[in-house]
């Protein structure tokens, strides 16, 4: 069985401000806290249970692990279901179902109270925390944000296994022109460095995170996530911090994933077929030069 090259994220508690600043935030390098949610409310009561308890009657869409084909929307869901029935599924059974970006702020309002903004030296933009629920089978495709944003991302309720790889190693990654992912044909747990030479040469970095845990992704991280039990987490935003990262943002945002969606809505599959064709030649170009 194939395995990437990782090392495992570093580990910390206790961290200042200070710290977090000179050697996290400005390398611009990953880190896991473990103690930065124990005086939250949040740490003592947001599991599956008490979510569930507050989901009343709402319908939320739900994503799985097939990734959209031909004309399909990647923002289309595969089903949708009650909040409440399905994180009874979550509770008793794996699943590859799972929800994508569930905003706090119109959704569930009053979780608000259960958390604080850490003041760690990230403006955090605060009208976009979002919850990501996922079961046993639950993985998220290999992408970076379209956005850029520096993250920290908080676990509850359960484990989840992030696979990080910075952005100087997407010249191993096989990212597909105009997306934010790679090849969806490439499988993270086995790749194939037969058919894929170039990512034996990616290295990545390695986190298991448990209830409580934040793990800080810098601004354009690539990152596949798999869940092993059900359980959420939390993510908070900053915008991106520099004037030349902000404009790879608003180009991003504005102009690629526009482009992306209007050509994939009419030529389809062929698109699709297109940039996978694309995205191995440049990577096998790449490779040429390493």
């Amino acid at each position: 069985m194939s395995q990437f090259k990782t090392t495992p994220v570093p580990r910390v508690k206790n961290i200042s401000k200070a710290d977090f600043i000179e050697q996290y935030y400005k390398p611009q390098k990953p880190v896991l806290i473990e103690d930065l949610t124990k005086n939250w409310p949040a740490y003592e009561k947001w599991t599956l249970d008490y979510i569930q308890e507050r989901s009343g009657d709402q319908i939320v869409p739900l994503y799985n692990n097939e990734p959209a084909k031909d004309k399909e929307s990647v923002y289309a869901p595969k089903k949708e279901m009650k909040l409440h029935d399905y994180i009874e599924i979550l509770k008793t059974q794996p699943t590859d179902l799972r929800i994508f970006f569930y905003e706090l702020l119109k959704k569930m309002p009053s979780l608000l109270e259960d958390f604080e903004y850490p003041d760690i030296g990230l403006k955090f933009f605060k009208k976009l925390p979002a919850l990501f629920f996922g079961g046993g089978e639950s993985k998220v495709f290999m992408h970076y944000d379209i956005d850029l944003p520096d993250s920290m991302h908080f676990h509850f309720d359960g484990h989840k296994s992030v696979t990080l790889f910075s952005p100087e190693q997407t010249k191993y990654l096989y990212r597909v022109p105009y997306s934010i992912h790679n090849l969806e044909s490439i499988d993270m747990d086995n790749p194939d460095f037969e058919k894929y030479p170039a990512l034996q040469y990616a290295e990545g970095i390695q986190a298991d995170m448990k209830h409580g845990d934040a793990l800080y992704m810098p601004s354009g991280y690539w990152h596949y996530i798999k869940y092993l039990d059900g359980g959420f987490s939390m993510t908070l935003r900053a915008l991106p911090r520099s004037p030349k990262r902000f404009l790879n943002m608003l180009s991003n945002v504005v102009v690629m994933r526009n482009f992306d969606n209007f050509t994939r809505k009419y030529w389809g599959q062929k698109w699709l077929d297109y940039k996978d064709e694309l995205a191995i030649k440049r990577t096998e170009k790449n490779l040429k030069h390493t």
